[in-house]
């Protein structure tokens, strides 16, 4: 006859009781921070897929392709273009941009230091409409204002804040001797910049690109002010389908607005495992 089991006795596969409950309770959380990221990307393609959602329906009022098929030369693909262009050039703009800065915060020490990044968090903290508003001053004096690249130049401030701070994670933990080295060896500056540095920080780079690019991809106030309605990024024009009551469009055009982050990150994850299966 076999013995009960005492609480908290250990199964064959050596988990304890205590050990399985919370493997149940962080399955349940996990479960349901996954439906609760999926519902609204499913309701919006559920809107798009629909003629126009009215309560009580539940698949809409004309089920099938819905606003897809205008979206064919609408000015939803005119803004994608446009937020594409402004998020790869803020992108690699504030990568190059944040490692020069960020390399010299980071050879820097004491109140330099703390002072520079100090203001390279000030684009980051201050609140974008604030930031609008107090480039709009300069910008139109120069004639920026409505133009591409006033948006783009506006995009860069934040986004380099952000690239900046990366930089100086990076260049802290740096080890300056490879440059010495090569610069003994004979290799010129340039030289040891392009053969030396920019190889190493290749990741880098390109996770500080993809930063800018996030940042400047969702940006809305500064797009606003800056682009006096004049550059219709896809936010913007996402929010204008919203107010005029087109659901369906403004549903298709918020699907599209997920899209490209997603695939970004999927590709940096990707890079990250295939370089640890690199030093592995």
């Amino acid at each position: 006859m076999t013995a009960p089991a005492t609480p908290g006795a250990t199964p064959a596969d050596g988990r304890t009781t205590g050990h399985i409950r919370r493997e149940r309770t962080r399955a349940v959380i996990l479960t349901g921070l996954a439906i609760w990221a999926v519902l609204p990307l499913a309701l919006l393609l559920l809107v798009s897929l629909s003629g126009g959602w009215r309560f009580p329906t539940l698949l809409g009022v004309d089920p099938g392709l819905g606003s897809w098929p205008d979206l064919a030369g609408g000015s939803l693909v005119r803004a994608t273009l446009t937020s594409l262009g402004l998020g790869v050039a803020t992108g690699v703009s504030a990568a190059v941009m944040g490692l020069v800065i960020g390399r010299g915060l980071a050879r820097t020490a004491g109140w330099r230091r703390v002072a520079g990044a100090m203001l390279s968090f000030l684009p980051v903290a201050v609140p974008p409409i604030v930031l609008g508003v107090g480039l709009q001053f300069s910008f139109l004096s120069l004639g920026l204002g409505g133009t591409f690249v006033g948006v783009w130049l506006a995009h860069l401030v934040p986004a380099t804040g952000y690239a900046t701070l990366y930089f100086m994670g990076v260049f802290t933990a740096w080890n300056f001797g490879i440059e010495e080295a090569a610069r003994r060896l004979g290799a010129t500056r340039v030289q040891t910049i392009r053969r030396v540095v920019v190889p190493l920080l290749r990741r880098p780079l390109a996770e500080a690109a993809l930063l800018g690019f996030l940042v400047s991809w969702a940006q809305v106030p500064l797009t606003l002010v800056l682009g006096q309605g004049r550059i219709r990024s896809l936010t913007v024009e996402v929010l204008t389908l919203v107010e005029a009551g087109q659901d369906g469009l403004a549903a298709a055009g918020s699907i599209l607005l997920v899209v490209p982050p997603i695939l970004l990150m999927g590709v940096a994850v990707w890079g990250v495992r295939e370089a640890e299966v690199v030093v592995a």
